[in-house]
């Protein structure tokens, strides 16, 4: 069978069976992966690549540093400050998205999740708030906040790649110009009515250390400072990559074992503290990507809906579409993977109708970039699915309606800071 053919029977059994649930999402996930192999579509190296894919070496990691942070009573002392200056369940979700969308300007989404996860979690177990009314908030703020700066999520990167082509580049806070709207929209969203769309209680059992109460009376001020330490010290060296020259992934394993050698947390803690659920969604998730890519069925899908418009589209009708199939496919691939196949394409239709690159992808990023509606559209997402017992629906209930805003909010902005026509 051809495998452009096989491609798209996968990607349609995986939104089925993802909106279905009657199985695990990880197993959905890693079903695609395997039969990307048999039919040949995929080598075993390319569909199982994800496990040393770079975010899913950034998961592990920072689960372990998150574990510590957690398992010493950091977090919940941390979680008392927020506690203390936000005393209602609306305060204390404004206080943390606000926290949340900060960081992940600065750091990688990914990574600002992870670092806030055990801080989220002490603040549940101090103020009884349901971790379901709060980590999504959390996620969908690391997502928005990763566009308001160039650094805040791999895709900003790519696009700056591909402009490097054209001899040029978006600077900094160019991406500010409408993610950081897109970031106080969300805020706003959740303050006025998302919050009452929370789930209230776990769809799926919660088999993760982060819902244990603990007496950290006894813990060993030592290993609190360590861990505390150590993820200050993770936290920074994100923030100096580039300086530094090590990769965030690495920087993350740095901190991982000085907290294992040090013996602030055991191995088996750390073992433990990698979600395995989280790391089979995204590996499946990714092999899905590479066979989109890899068979051109991602190139065709997106190609056909812009041949569609005809001859003379208007200039809004083409950044609105671009936005639009980026929006739509990184709900079901990572807004990394959106983005990687998007940009080629964009720049190549940029070309074709005399617009400016920098307006198409600016489209294409902030379009991949709003991956609110779906539990595998983006790292932070995926990361707080099990953490919290969410359902493929309950992304859909609660994100669906910022999707929509985020999209009119960005279809008002980007034909006034980036016309395709300047």
């Amino acid at each position: 069978m051809d495998g452009v053919i096989v491609t798209l029977v996968l990607l349609v059994f995986a939104i089925v069976m993802f909106v279905w649930e009657k199985i695990p999402l990880s197993i959905t996930a890693m079903t695609v992966a395997v039969c990307l192999t048999l039919t040949g579509v995929l080598t075993p190296k390319e569909a199982f690549l994800g496990f040393v894919d770079s975010n899913v070496l950034l998961f592990m990691a920072m689960f372990i540093v998150g574990a510590a942070f957690f398992e010493t009573g950091v977090a919940h002392a941390v979680g008392g400050l927020v506690n203390r200056f936000a005393k209602t369940e609306r305060h204390v979700i404004i206080a943390v998205m606000v926290i949340t969308g900060t960081m992940s300007t600065f750091l990688s989404n990914t990574g600002t999740t992870a670092v806030l996860i055990p801080v989220a979690m002490g603040l549940v177990q101090r103020t009884g708030i349901k971790a379901t009314r709060l980590l999504m908030p959390l996620a969908i703020a690391a997502s928005a906040g990763g566009n308001v700066s160039l650094i805040g999520s791999p895709g900003n990167m790519i696009a700056q790649s591909g402009l490097a082509q054209q001899n040029l580049a978006f600077a900094f806070f160019d991406y500010a110009l409408v993610g950081l709207p897109v970031l106080l929209v969300g805020i706003a969203y959740f303050a006025l009515i998302g919050h009452k769309l929370l789930p209230e209680t776990p769809t799926h059992q919660v088999d993760t250390e982060y819902n244990t109460e603990a007496d950290y009376s006894k813990v060993a001020m030592w290993r609190k400072v360590i861990a505390a330490a150590t993820l200050v010290g993770t936290v920074l060296g994100m923030i100096f990559e580039s300086q530094l020259g090590i990769k965030l992934h690495v920087i993350a394993w740095i901190g991982a074992l000085i907290l294992v050698a040090t013996r602030t947390i055991s191995e088996k803690v750390a073992v433990n503290a990698i979600d395995m659920k989280t790391i089979l969604l995204f590996v499946g998730s990714l092999a899905l990507a590479k066979a989109l890519v890899k068979t051109g069925a991602g190139v065709m899908i997106a190609d056909t809906i812009i041949k569609s418009l005809g001859d003379n589209p208007s200039p809004f009708m083409l950044l609105a579409v671009v936005f639009i199939i980026a929006a739509v496919l990184t709900q079901f691939m990572s807004n990394t993977a959106t983005t990687a196949l998007l940009v080629p394409i964009g720049l190549a239709l940029a070309q074709q109708v005399g617009a400016d690159p920098k307006a198409v992808l600016m489209a294409t990023v902030i379009g991949g970039s709003v991956a609110f509606a779906t539990p595998i559209g983006c790292p932070p997402n995926t990361m707080v699915y099990n953490v919290a017992g969410y359902s493929f629906m309950d992304y859909v209930k609660v994100g669906g309606p910022y999707l929509i805003l985020s999209a009119i909010t960005s279809l008002i902005l980007l034909p006034i800071f980036f016309p395709f026509y300047p």
